[in-house]
């Protein structure tokens, strides 16, 4: 096959999607002939930078297939590490049309660049202006990364908040165990008054103080963008006006609620419940280097290193290129095609389903439609099935995609899609072809449902070890 003038092989492609271009695959045949290195640095927040090194043909006749790759190579760094500042070394014409790609005027003075979401959410992440840099030897900055040790501790009293976008749970944890827990019904998405927020996480944590004798450490897992513990983009406050001071409020939120807990010195952190969900895979396995992915309403990833650290990155892999194809479906947020999470979410499940020959009530909502094809599965629909195939197509192939920017010994996939015999089956179609395409990647990765152990362990719990228990 062959993509911008570059020859691909891939024997295995989704019988339902058969344009599916995978990125990881295109990359490795793209890199084969490459051999002019670029440097490419990422800056987020507290000075932290990353730094890939790579190559590209810098021909005229392969202008187009370099763009290409450093265009959805920076769009995956972007979404896996965050940034508001990319610097490019090594190839300044692609420089120059990167820049013109990222441009966003906020009060519609100018015309926006194709990249313009990606710009408006780093913007607003990091509370800097966004910027692509053409650079030299000379000013290209150095690497200063580290991956942040969270999560672990369990000795002592701690509570554990998971703030679900519908439901609030909470744990009382000492020494491990857990002693209490409770779920509450909540409404986050529809309040715009913090104070409203602010009320239930306290209600929360005085609860779950008032089970134990003391509280050592209080850990949360929220779905959301956090630097610190402030929560800069999170759909628990997306009726919350964005005026400055009332963003302050929302940015502490969380520190604020721990003051009113014991003495009002208990430390507390703050992690994304992807962060969140690969820790309690690796604390339930005993394990590093795992991964896991969410397939709900949007795909969800989190992860953790091989030193059983947080990296401190993004991880909102559902924005992250993962199919070059011209005529992939369009996200409806980010304005891009071929990302994420078009094909790990339920949104995988109604894309298909018209190939596949199932017809789909329109009045129905996006998680509705996912039951219906689940409940068509449950009978062996055999066009439910090509379905399910198809992600696990999807899903072998962006194994190695994600190889190329993690160290991923342990795969978890999990959330609504997973369930039932759709998820048994994108499971047996990813290891199928991993095995077929990709031996070396299947023997050293293991793609799997979270254990017995890792259900045991829990969100709530997992978030009770993020502190350091005070001494």
């Amino acid at each position: 096959m062959n993509y911008l003038g570059i020859e691909y092989s891939v024997k295995n492609l989704p019988e339902l999607d058969p344009k599916f271009i995978p990125f990881g695959v295109w990359m490795d045949a793209y890199l084969k002939g490459a051999s002019k290195p670029i440097s490419i640095a990422v800056e987020r927040d507290q000075g932290k930078i990353s730094v890939r090194n790579t190559k590209i043909y810098g021909t005229p006749d392969m202008a187009e297939a370099d763009f290409r790759f450093v265009e959805r190579y920076v769009k995956f760094l972007l979404w896996s590490i965050g940034g508001f500042r990319v610097y490019i070394m090594g190839a300044s014409e692609i420089a120059q049309r990167l820049k013109a790609a990222y441009v966003y005027f906020e009060n519609g003075e100018g015309e926006n660049g194709q990249r313009w979401f990606d710009v408006q959410f780093m913007s607003d992440v990091y509370e800097n202006g966004f910027e692509i840099i053409d650079c030299t030897e000379e000013n290209f900055p150095k690497e200063n990364d580290a991956s942040v040790s969270v999560g672990g501790h369990m000795e002592g009293c701690r509570i554990g908040f998971d703030a679900g976008g519908s439901d609030r749970k909470v744990s009382a944890v000492v020494d491990g165990k857990t002693v209490y827990s409770e779920e509450v019904v909540w409404h986050p998405k529809t309040q715009s008054d913090p104070q409203y927020h602010y009320d239930e996480i306290v209600a929360a944590f005085k609860t779950a103080a008032s089970k134990m004798p003391r509280v050592d450490g209080i850990g949360v897992s929220s779905a959301g963008v956090f630097i610190g513990n402030a929560p800069m983009v999170s759909s628990l406050f997306i009726k919350v006006p964005r005026e400055k001071e009332v963003r302050k409020l929302v940015h502490t939120i969380f520190d604020r609620a721990a003051t009113e807990i014991g003495d009002g010195n208990v430390p507390i952190v703050v992690a994304n419940d992807g962060d969140v969900t690969a820790l309690a895979g690796a604390m339930g396995m005993g394990a590093t280097a795992v991964m896991g992915m969410a397939m709900g309403t949007s795909e969800a990833v989190g992860y953790v290193d091989e030193k059983g650290n947080v990296l401190g990155w993004f991880n909102e892999l559902a924005f992250a290129p993962v199919d070059l194809s011209e005529e992939a479906e369009m996200d409806e947020w980010s304005f891009d095609i071929g990302v994420g999470c078009k094909y790990f979410s339920q949104d995988a499940v109604i894309k298909l389903a018209p190939a596949a020959g199932i017809e789909l009530e329109e009045s129905l909502t996006p998680a509705e439609k996912l039951k219906a094809v689940q409940a068509l599965m449950e009978a062996d629909d055999s066009r439910a099935k090509k379905i399910f195939e198809s992600i696990g197509c999807y899903l072998a192939h962006t194994m190695n995609l994600y190889s190329h920017f993690y160290d991923v010994k342990y795969m978890m996939v999990l959330g609504r899609v997973m369930s039932g015999k759709g998820g048994d089956t994108i499971l047996a179609a990813c290891k199928r072809i991993m095995a077929e395409e990709y031996p070396d990647l299947a023997a050293s990765m293991t793609v799997m449902l979270p254990d017995e152990n890792t259900r045991r362990v829990g969100q709530s719990v997992a978030a009770a070890s993020l502190p350091e228990a005070r001494h």
